[in-house]
């Protein structure tokens, strides 16, 4: 039964190489880069001056970035990714990760690997392999969009600082004379990437190309098993936590205001029995991205599984849900599901579907919706041009994904299969 559900095993590691037991920090000028096991690995350079502006980590260390200088051809094309980490919506958690690469830059990685869409080679990413390519790490904890403070708990949600600081530096470094331009990210970064999409494209002339791509970064707004909604409360504790409200997209939260029709339908929502607080609900509906995608004018890719792994584990099975562990199995291995579990699974696929049914009908949007057990696809070799990559209509993510930046073809597909590679 449902022959059609596969699993797709995307193992995502970041691996530190040490020179001599130590890698330097840059601080000016172009990173440090060198070539290890065949993979282009890249030196974290420090916003030097970003905390003059409140641009800090949430424990009040410098923002950074990875940075690869293009070449050739795509000299004066940038693309600019942003890592995922998730978010964090209390006290406790936040203080949790200021200790970690999520939240100090003190934590983060002295080098780290470009794959994927970041590879420096023409055979693993044709398109995009000499483009000046960035990396930023998230350290804000809630996608680059809070801005607000606590100071008993030495805690700082500057995210939209740095993304105001990482931008600035950017354009010094060259990217303001871009011809072409591109941000992506995956899991939180494809939220901000969806989040910031037309503030990226405000940056430039009008005669420069600007797209953006969104991998595994369409969270839905939906229950889970037990039909409370736990996702909607973790989102509304950050959007209220870091002060992200005046930093979303103004179309949306000034359409979703607490008088309106629209904001009674969408925060007192009887099917889910939430009762949100008034002045944050908004703001909440607004983190969503199924309630963005409408305003967005910048072209934007959606690159998501049907089953996204996270979601599955967290927003549709969270343990809350499930106290005496009957999903433990299914969250495992896909093909370890009862036939009631699976046909949850298929209401979680058509709830996606139906959710970017609008935006599938602009000329300018595309999409890439395939059914791999997987989280984030765009970052990593085997998922995003190898040779048993995912591939939909015979072209990998990677060739779809090219095909609408460089408007070589249209791409809007979805599959109920997943072409991959079984790990052994």
């Amino acid at each position: 039964m449902l022959k059609f559900l596969w699993v797709c095993i995307v193992i995502a590691t970041f691996f530190s190489n040490w020179v001599d037991g130590f890698v330097q920090y840059s601080h000016e000028g172009d990173p440090k880069t060198e070539i290890i096991n065949n993979t282009l690995m890249v030196s974290l350079t420090l916003i030097q001056g970003a905390d003059a502006k409140g641009a800090v980590c949430l424990d009040g260390t410098l923002p950074a970035y990875y940075f690869h200088r293009g070449h050739g051809s795509g000299k004066k094309s940038w693309l600019v990714h942003f890592q995922g980490g998730g978010w964090c919506g209390n006290i406790t958690d936040c203080v949790a990760r200021k200790k970690t690469q999520l939240g100090s830059s003190n934590f983060m990685l002295p080098e780290t690997g470009f794959t994927g869409l970041l590879s420096y080679k023409a055979e693993e990413n044709p398109d995009f392999f000499n483009w000046n390519r960035v990396m930023l790490p998230s350290c804000d904890g809630a996608s680059f969009s809070g801005d607000s403070e606590n100071k008993e708990a030495q805690l700082q949600f500057r995210g939209h600082r740095i993304w105001l600081a990482a931008m600035e530096k950017l354009m010094s470094l060259g990217m303001r004379h871009a011809k072409k331009a591109l941000i992506s990210g995956c899991s939180a970064g494809g939220l901000t990437s969806i989040l910031h999409c037309d503030k990226f494209r405000g940056l430039f002339r009008r005669n420069t190309e600007v797209k953006c791509l969104s991998d595994a970064g369409f969270f839905l707004d939906s229950v889970d098993i037990s039909g409370a909604p736990t996702f909607r409360n973790f989102f509304s504790n950050v959007v209220s936590l870091q002060g992200v409200k005046e930093n979303l997209p103004h179309f949306c939260t000034s359409r979703l205001d607490p008088t309106s029709r629209l904001f009674t339908a969408a925060c007192f929502n009887e099917d889910i029995q939430l009762t949100p607080t008034p002045l944050f609900c908004p703001a909440l509906q607004c983190f969503f991205p199924q309630n963005l995608l409408a305003g967005i004018k910048t072209p934007l890719f959606i690159l998501n599984s049907a089953y996204d792994s996270f979601q599955f584990q967290f927003s549709l099975v969270p343990a809350s849900a499930d106290p005496n562990g009957l999903w433990n199995s299914c969250k495992l291995n896909v093909t370890n599901c009862s036939p009631t579990q699976l046909h949850i699974l298929q209401g979680f696929r058509s709830q996606m579907l139906q959710a970017l049914k609008p935006f599938s009908k602009s000329n300018q949007s595309g999409i890439f919706i395939d059914s791999c057990y997987a989280h984030c696809q765009s970052q990593f070799q085997l998922t995003w041009y190898a040779a048993n990559s995912t591939i939909i209509g015979n072209k990998t993510i990677s060739q779809s994904v090219g095909d609408w930046y460089f408007d070589r073809a249209e791409v809007k597909v979805v599959d109920k299969s997943c072409h991959h590679l079984v790990l052994q």
